[in-house]
């Protein structure tokens, strides 16, 4: 009898420990996660308790240097052939034999500068009077009001401002109050806080048209990238939130407010995609869209990699199959450079092969937890996915119109994590929805090379700037 009791009560204790191990285990891992094994962003690294990500390679140790990467665009002073002004400049007083300079022989030139400003900006009041005339033939007109004027006997801020301040709320984050007084010190004149909050909406009025254009263009694209991230909007706690959708290309972005839930989903563009390819970050809902290919973003699978290589320390295929997968995505960007439609057979095989062992031994040493319903380590879901869903982890290697990353998603959503920071919570969801129509179609605007500010002061004027349509 005593014998059963101990046994019963050490059966009990194992399974506590188990059941202690297993949370730990839980625990250890949340603590370990950071911008280099998850998707944390890398201001959330130096949190209390968290393990920060390994150190990068010393300048000059790995291959990205510091500071302007080759290929990508500079910045710099040039100097123009044709200024906008020509100042000759004279030297002043006397010589030191006592006679005035400025009766002194001109030698010409012997050196020049030139000085890249702006203007001194102040706020002019500027009237319009609206004459009208007589035709001869009895027939009265009157001339048409200016492009943002409001009714006859008003005063109205002009376009520039308008354009100003939705610039700034908009596309910098800048409160309402600040904006006013950025204004303030920029013109000499302070707009209300009321009428610069409408200005949002006002811009988002402006819009409409182009939004629906964007949209149009997102869903018959090929190619587009697709991601989600969660923002504080509305009345409420702070676990009360929402999401915000993007769907976007190379030269599109469309923005879309709602929750991560399937219904919000079928309410964005993806139920009128057909036959695309769908560049995403594994989320169930985006298996779930009929229709379209997928292609996982290989940025995730890398940092995912990366969190297996720090679970099991003594395995190689985390890193063998993140080497192969750096080297395909290389392979890839070569191609893409000399103008392939695909990734040669030969360019690709000894990498294909690596990748494909590093995921079959993985399999065998990361076994399954029993159980049909039993909920597998992260490293076997891993693992799972690079063998089950190959065909859409590289896609990417069959057609170069697909980037391996949905890093173009998180460019256009990141601005928004930076309004999160500045303002915490956004307090209306209709004024949320009317910024990111703006900011899609400031993005739009921007990815074909248009000027922002006169985007947005055509838009405010009734010319809004239209992205073309493809051939």
């Amino acid at each position: 009898m005593l014998i059963e009791i101990l046994e019963a009560r050490n059966a009990e204790l194992t399974a506590q420990v188990a059941d202690l191990s297993e949370c730990l285990a839980r625990l250890e891992r949340a603590v370990s996660r950071n911008s280099g094994n998850s998707g944390m962003p890398p201001s959330a690294d130096d949190l209390p308790g968290k393990t920060p990500p390994a150190a990068k390679p010393k300048p000059g140790a790995g291959k990205k240097r510091q500071g302007k990467q080759r290929g990508a665009p500079g910045a710099h002073l040039a100097w123009t052939e044709d200024p906008d002004d020509t100042k000759p400049l004279f030297p002043q007083g006397e010589c030191a034999c006592g006679r005035d300079l400025a009766d002194a022989d001109d030698l010409g030139v012997v050196a020049s500068h030139q000085l890249v400003d702006t203007p001194a900006v102040t706020a002019t009041v500027t009237q319009y009077d609206e004459h009208a005339v007589a035709c001869r033939c009895g027939k009265v007109h009157a001339a048409a009001p200016p492009p943002g004027a409001g009714e006859a006997g008003t005063v109205t801020y002009g376009p520039n401002l308008q354009a100003w301040c939705v610039f700034l709320l908009v596309a910098h984050h800048v409160p309402v109050e600040r904006c006013a007084g950025i204004i303030e010190a920029l013109t000499g004149t302070r707009p209300s806080d009321g009428w610069v909050h409408a200005m949002i909406a006002r811009a988002a009025k402006a819009v409409r048209g182009v939004n629906m254009l964007i949209r149009a263009l997102v869903i018959t694209a090929g190619v587009l990238s697709a991601d989600e991230t969660p923002i504080r909007v509305g009345p409420g706690p702070k676990t009360r939130k929402k999401y915000l959708l993007v769907a976007c290309t190379s030269l599109l972005t469309y923005f879309f407010l709602g929750d991560r839930s399937m219904k919000t989903f079928d309410a964005f563009v993806f139920p009128d995609l057909s036959a695309a390819v769908l560049v995403h970050d594994r989320y169930q809902n985006y298996d779930a869209i009929p229709g379209v290919l997928h292609q996982l973003c290989t940025q995730h699978l890398l940092r995912d990699l990366e969190d297996a290589a720090q679970s099991y320390p003594d395995a190689i295929w985390p890193g063998q199959a993140a080497g192969a997968l750096r080297a395909l995505i290389h392979a890839a960007n070569t191609a893409r450079d000399k103008g392939l439609a695909a990734v040669p057979d030969d360019a690709m095989a000894a990498d294909l092969v690596l990748f494909r062992n590093a995921v079959r031994v993985g399999l065998s040493e990361v076994r399954p937890v029993p159980g049909p319903k039993s909920k597998q380590k992260p490293g076997r879901m891993l693992l799972e996915c690079l063998q089950d869903r190959e065909a859409d982890v590289l896609r990417f290697l069959g057609d170069l119109r697909i980037p391996p990353t949905s890093n173009q998603a998180e460019r256009d959503l990141r601005p928004s994590k930076t309004q999160q920071k500045i303002s915490g919570r956004l307090r209306s969801e209709t004024a949320t929805r009317n910024r990111y129509a703006i900011r899609g179609y400031l993005d739009t605007a921007r990815k074909h090379g248009t000027d922002v500010m006169t985007a947005i002061r055509d838009a405010l004027t009734g010319n809004p700037w239209m992205p073309p349509i493809p051939a």
